[in-house]
Parts: structure tokens; C-alpha cells; sequence
């Protein structure tokens, strides 16, 4: 089975500027930014999709998630706010099958967002 973009990029097969990483998950600009700030945060482990995660994914679902919001606080968002999106299929707009979370900010944001 062949890597996903973002194994290879956590494998540094695939150069990234990287805002955070530690043992579960690693922060990086995306390459096709929808916002002046927009940072995907991805568990090291290999889940597709939120659907498809497992209930002993849960430390690492919680950890993303807090993660995320230390990375916004780092990069400056707390003030004005952002936003965490995590797409599940390719209806939602999923393009890698790798679970991740967009956090998106430094502009203000619509709703509804689709």
C-alpha cells in the first residue's frame, strides 16, 4: 500500500513548513492556502477519515484537537478567532485519505461555509 501525501511529508520524503510536531502529530502550512493562515494538523498515526476512527483513536482525536488549538494561539488567531475544519469524504471535500484538521484565520470567516 502506497503512502498518503501526509505520511510522506511526516516521513520528510516531502519537504513542509512545519509550525509544530511532537510524538502524535505534526502542523504544517498547506500548500493551497483558503485563508491568510491555513495549517493542516495531522495525527501521525494513519486514520482516512473521522468516520472510519476507532475508539482506541481517541487520545490521539483528543490530542489533535488541543493541538490545533495551541497552534491557532501560537500563530496569533486567539484574538480575532479561526476556524477547524476537518472534511470527511469527497462530498466534504476531503483530497487526502489521511484524517486532518484545517485551521483556518486571518480573515473573517462565512457562514454557511460550503
Amino acid at each position: 500500500m502506497s503512502k498518503t501525501l501526509f505520511e510522506k511529508i511526516i516521513a520528510r520524503e516531502i519537504p513542509a513548513t512545519i509550525f509544530y510536531e511532537d510524538e502524535k502529530v505534526i502542523a504544517f502550512k498547506d500548500v493551497n492556502p483558503q485563508a491568510p493562515t491555513h495549517v493542516l494538523i495531522v495525527p501521525k498515526k494513519p486514520v482516512p477519515r473521522i468516520a472510519e476512527a476507532k475508539p482506541e483513536d481517541h487520545d490521539v482525536l483528543g490530542h489533535l484537537l488541543l493541538k490545533a488549538a495551541e497552534v491557532a494561539r501560537q500563530l496569533g488567531l486567539n484574538e480575532k478567532g479561526y476556524r477547524l475544519v476537518i472534511n470527511n469524504g469527497p462530498d466534504a471535500g476531503e483530497s487526502v485519505p489521511h484524517l486532518h484538521c484545517h485551521i483556518l484565520g486571518g480573515r473573517k470567516m462565512a457562514w454557511p461555509p460550503g
